[in-house]
C-alpha cells in the first residue's frame, strides 16, 4: 500500500494487476486499485475533483480531470473515511499512476490532496538487476 497525507487528509492507495481482464499478446494490461481517504483533521472536507497522472512503460503521460470520483464527490466529517475500486488500462505491461483531489473546506477554500504514486507493475515486465 501506497500512502500520503495533505492538510489532516490520508489517501491509501493499493493497486493490484487483473490478468483475466488482461492480454500480453494484444498488448493490453489492466490494474484494479483502491483507494481509501481519511479525514484525520478536524474539519469537514468535500472532494470536488480528481486529476491523474498516468505514466505508461515508454514514459508517455497521461493526465486525466474530472468530478469527483467513481460518480461521487464524498463529503467526510472528521474521522470519517471513503473508499472505492476503480481501474486503469495501459498498452504497457508497466507504469505508475499519481495525482491530486481538489478538497473543499466547511470555509469553502480548496486544496490539492495528493495521491501517492503507485506502481503499475504485471508479472510481463522484464526485470533488470544491476
Amino acid at each position: 500500500m501506497y500512502q500520503a497525507q495533505t492538510r489532516g487528509v490520508r489517501v491509501t492507495a493499493a493497486p493490484r494487476f487483473m490478468e483475466a481482464e488482461s492480454s500480453h499478446a494484444q498488448g493490453r494490461y489492466f490494474w484494479a486499485y483502491s483507494i481509501e481517504i481519511e479525514n484525520l483533521s478536524q474539519q469537514t472536507v468535500q472532494l470536488m475533483t480528481r486529476h491523474w497522472i498516468i505514466t505508461d512503460g515508454r514514459g508517455e503521460v497521461h493526465e486525466v480531470r474530472g468530478q469527483g470520483v467513481v460518480g461521487k464527490q464524498p463529503v467526510l466529517r472528521p474521522g470519517e473515511s471513503f473508499s472505492y475500486t476503480s481501474g486503469c488500462p495501459l498498452t504497457t505491461p508497466d507504469g505508475s499512476m499519481q495525482g491530486f483531489y481538489a478538497m473543499q473546506d466547511e470555509s469553502g477554500a480548496v486544496f490539492d490532496v495528493e495521491v501517492p504514486l503507485f506502481p503499475l507493475d504485471s508479472p510481463y515486465v522484464k526485470k533488470v538487476l544491476h
